[in-house]
Formats: C-alpha cells, structure tokens, sequence
C-alpha cells in the first residue's frame, strides 16, 4: 500500500502492475480491495491503480465532521490522478465511484484517455427523464436512510442488514460470506454520510456535454435504476459503448471477473 498527499489527507492507494496506467475508483461501502478478483488479469498487461476514497478504510472514520461529500471525492480523485504525473491515465469507477468518474472526466477531460463506467450511480434530471421512468422503479433511499440511523447508533450489522435486504431481498445479508461482510463492516459509517453528499442528478447537457471515449458496463441481471441510468447515458453520450455481462448483477467483477476483465481489455486495446 502507498500514500499520496491530496490536499490535506493522505490517500491510500495500491499501485500494482507495469504498462498503461488504469486508475479504478470504488463504489459505496468498498475501498481498493473491491478490485482484488480483477488485478491478476488486469496488471497482465497495465499498471493498476487503485485509491480509497476519503473517509474509507484504511480510515476508520467515526461517520462525524466534514470531508464526505461528492465533491469532495471529485476533487480529491482530479487531484490524485494529477499528483500521481501519469497523465493522461484510463479512469474506471464501479456505482458510486462511477458517478465520480463521471464528473472527474467532466471537469478535466485532458487528464483521462479513457473512461469506463460500470453501473454509474445517480438519479436522472428531467431533462434526461421526461416521463418519470426513473420514480416508478424501486428506491433505495429509504433503506440508505434507516441503516444509517443503526449504523449511528453503533449497531452495524443492523444497519448493513437493512441495506442489503432491501437492495438484493430478504436474508441477502445473512447470506453473504464473512469474507465479504468484513470490507462492508469496515466502510460502514460512511453510509452516515452519504445521507447528505449532496449527489447531483445526470442531466442531458452533462452526457451530451461529456465527449471522452467511454465504455458503459452493465449486469444482465441488475435490477432498478441502474440499468435505467445506464442506457439513457450510452444514448446521450457522444462517444459511448455498452458491455453486457453475462449471469451478473451489480458486483459484476466479482461474479464474472473473467467476463469483465475481458470487455475492459477489449475496450482499452
């Protein structure tokens, strides 16, 4: 692990491999070990770079006081990228960390040669949604809401219960490998706040506007908004591509790192 000073923090990051470089960015309640399933294919051929975000474990953050918001994770990302003299690097963020590759790849384009985005978080603008497609599926809002009610109150694995239950159905919690649950227990007061990280919405000028080469990826069997948010981006987006895959849902590289690491490659020739 190694450190690079973004601001006023130190940002952990693993950098791992030689070649190209390919800077990834994790999505919520996951640091840089959310890639490991992926790193052996991928360092075949490029050097990987993965940071945890602010906040995030290596951090243990006690979910109180400033420094996790959107923005902030935007800016430190453009930061990390820029202090890291690699420029410009292949950018690829899972859910959240989508959302904020999204932006970084917004507000300085001549940092990123690539862009992937896989299941990109966020809520669409009408400009992007004029018939309301995005409020009549399910949301998850709610359920953020009350797990991180528990988590404030010390009971995490009530919290992550909440969570997961209501994102992947009852007992989904339950059921994940303690192998996996730790990571999650790790990161868990950052679901505090992310209550208030102040997200904006996707709207058309922003896709429209976005003109980096950009790989959108997608789980077959994903459920909800994000599928939604994903084909009405790869419309709007000048210069955009779509991956599906196969027998998948949100944690796709998990599941099929194979499959993953191989629509990546083909994409990042």
């Amino acid at each position: 692990m190694k450190r690079l000073r973004v601001d006023d923090y130190d940002m952990a990051y693993l950098d791992i491999g030689a070649g190209p470089p390919l800077v990834c960015v994790h999505g919520s309640l996951n640091d840089f070990r959310i890639w490991s399933p992926v790193l052996g294919p991928l360092t075949r051929r490029r050097r990987v770079i993965a940071p945890s975000l602010r906040r995030y474990f290596p951090e243990h953050w006690d979910g109180h006081g400033t420094g996790f918001t959107i923005a902030r994770h935007v800016a430190d990302t453009i930061q990390f990228i820029a202090g890291l003299g690699l420029r410009p690097v292949d950018l690829m963020g899972h859910s959240r960390g989508g959302h904020i590759a999204f932006r970084v790849a917004q507000q300085r384009p001549e940092l990123i040669r690539r862009l992937i985005l896989a299941e990109p978080g966020g809520a669409l603008d009408p400009s992007l949604d004029p018939d309301g497609e995005a409020a009549k599926l399910p949301q998850l809002r709610e359920a953020f809401a009350a797990a991180a009610k528990h988590i404030a109150a010390g009971d995490i694995d009530r919290g992550l219960e909440v969570f997961f239950d209501a994102e992947d159905g009852p007992g989904a919690w339950r059921a994940y490998p303690e192998l996996l649950k730790q990571p999650l227990r790790d990161n868990a007061r950052t679901m505090i706040g992310q209550v208030n990280e102040g997200r904006p919405p996707f709207t058309r000028a922003d896709a429209e506007g976005l003109t980096t080469p950009t790989l959108l990826i997608l789980g077959s069997d994903t459920h909800g908004i994000l599928p939604l948010v994903l084909r009405v981006l790869a419309k709007h987006m000048p210069n955009a591509k779509t991956a599906l895959i196969p027998k998948t849902t949100h944690m796709m590289f998990e599941q099929n790192p194979a499959g993953y690491c191989e629509a990546v490659e083909a994409f990042l020739g």
